[in-house]
């Protein structure tokens, strides 16, 4: 479970939302709308630990995830809006390098099979430089496959992916939230998120 109680955050003097409030059971998305400039990725950074919001908490299975600590950011796998992978590494070596942060116990094979499985075969070998867009960010995207943490944490995760990468990665979050995981995300695409439990949380107007 995670539950926000009455956050608030701002950048510098401007006030970019108050009073955030949400429970998120097992098994449920949460969708943060929002035109630009809204706090949407400000708030999932919050949610990671990645900005300290003005007030209010920020509780996991009960508790304050800043007293959990790393209890708690074990539990998360945070996408932000930007890939995060060097260009100058194979997909595979970005992969191996994002299992060993995110303390993913996935072999070479598993690895493999997540690339494959995002419609990399051939490419793995690549440094990511020579990758188009939505090749880069379905290596980005390969980190889900092989996950076991139940909070996924999806930054714009559709951005540069086109019509076969948007419905596998459907697939793949709803199969999460079936395992009974929880998703919180934003997006500007329109797609139908998933055929589970959907929450809505509108920031700004």
């Amino acid at each position: 479970m995670l539950k926000v109680v009455d956050l608030a955050c701002r950048r510098g003097d401007r006030r970019l939302f108050s009073e955030v409030s949400f429970d998120l059971a097992p098994g449920t998305l949460l969708h943060v709308r929002g035109r630009n400039g809204s706090g949407k990725t400000t708030l999932l950074r919050a949610l990671c630990g990645l900005f300290t919001p003005d007030a209010g908490e920020i509780r996991w299975q009960g508790q304050d995830s800043r007293r959990l600590g790393e209890d708690y950011h074990s539990e998360l796998l945070y996408l932000g809006h930007l890939n995060g992978i060097k260009g100058d590494l194979t997909g595979i070596e970005n992969l191996h390098v994002a299992a060993i942060l995110d303390g993913t116990a996935a072999d070479e094979g598993q690895l493999r099979s997540a690339l494959e499985q995002m419609g990399l075969a051939g490419y793995e070998d690549l440094p990511a430089t020579v990758l188009s867009q939505g090749q880069k960010r379905r290596v980005a995207l390969a980190r889900l496959p092989v996950s076991d943490v139940p909070l996924w944490i999806l930054d714009e995760p559709f951005t540069a992916l086109d019509t076969d990468a948007v419905d596998l990665l459907q697939r793949l979050i709803s199969k999460h939230l079936s395992k009974n995981g929880l998703v919180v995300l934003t997006s500007h695409q329109e797609v139908p998120l998933t055929s589970g439990r959907v929450q809505r949380l509108q920031l700004g107007d």
